[in-house]
């Protein structure tokens, strides 16, 4: 029964690397740029949750509510200044300011408030459950809970939503929906809203979860949401949740088995592996590109 409990715990971080893959797949699949940066609104979030606990006294899902709408104004602030301008530029450059952009946001925060971490407050009750002889969880189980309702909102927003239907045209050619009448840059602008606002519920998430936060705390989960994106096939919105969960179940496997300290470099070997064998990921079709 062990196992059950690890497939939970794998689920719970697999949750966490989920929504911030969301994040790096639309954005990818709107305008094919890698935003570096996303993993540090991942920390902003987190540390919006915490002041909103911690000075406001607010409770687990007021804080999610503050943290995605915050996240959400501060992604289409990070478009519209650094991003927009760049549509026509090489993808080098694009890459390479999405990189300043994270180094930016890193520093900035360390320099209001200090490199030192915050212990996040207690904002769900800690009740351990039963389930077929293993102890489970409820913070485990309401993470994972909140994540679906996220997934399933957010497939509700890009299937039956006239922004999600101009969000699939854009994906598609962004030309051809410039002609149809559709507004490019507010559908880019929305698009980055709700990937940062699901960086900013994943950063609550991660602070709840392990209770500690800090200013750099986004560069690692970034980069294995990334990897997730890839595994899942990067701009496709299922294969972002499907990676984000496998790359977490593999890591609570490779820890449980007494392997913790390979731990990280399990989503390393995973990319690699992907990259090998179906560079396109689970879910993502290989396209040919005109160069």
């Amino acid at each position: 029964m062990e196992w059950l409990q690890q497939l939970v715990n794998g689920i719970s971080i697999g949750s966490i690397y989920a929504l911030i893959a969301l994040g790096y797949t639309m954005v990818y699949g709107i305008i094919k740029l890698i935003n570096f940066a996303h993993g540090d609104v991942f920390m902003l979030g987190a540390f919006i949750g915490f002041y909103a606990v911690a000075k406001w006294d607010v409770g687990f899902f007021p804080a999610l509510i503050i943290s995605m709408v915050v996240c959400a104004i501060i992604g289409v602030i990070i478009e519209r200044i650094a991003y927009k301008r760049l549509r026509s530029a090489t993808r080098i450059a694009a890459l390479i300011t999405a990189i300043g952009v994270s180094l930016l946001i890193e520093y900035t925060v360390i320099f209001f408030r200090g490199a030192s971490p915050e212990a996040y407050p207690d904002v769900l009750p800690k009740v351990t459950i039963d389930l077929f002889g293993a102890s489970i969880s409820s913070l485990s189980i309401v993470i994972i809970a909140v994540t679906v309702v996220l997934m399933l909102l957010l497939q509700f927003i890009v299937h039956k939503t006239k922004i999600g239907k101009a969000m699939r045209a854009v994906s598609h050619d962004a030309d051809a929906a410039r002609l149809m009448g559709i507004n490019v840059d507010n559908t880019i602008s929305a698009t980055f809203a709700i990937g940062s606002a699901l960086a900013g519920a994943a950063g609550v998430i991660f602070g709840v979860y392990y209770t500690r936060v800090e200013p750099l705390m986004g560069v690692l989960p970034g980069l294995k949401a990334f990897i997730a994106a890839v595994l899942g096939g990067i701009g496709s919105i299922p294969g972002a949740a499907v990676g984000g969960y496998v790359l977490g179940i593999v890591e609570t496997i490779v820890s449980a088995v007494g392997y913790s300290l390979w731990r990280d470099a399990a989503a390393f070997i995973i990319l690699i592996i992907i990259l090998i064998v179906k560079p396109s990921g689970i879910f993502g079709k290989h396209a040919r590109e005109k160069v």
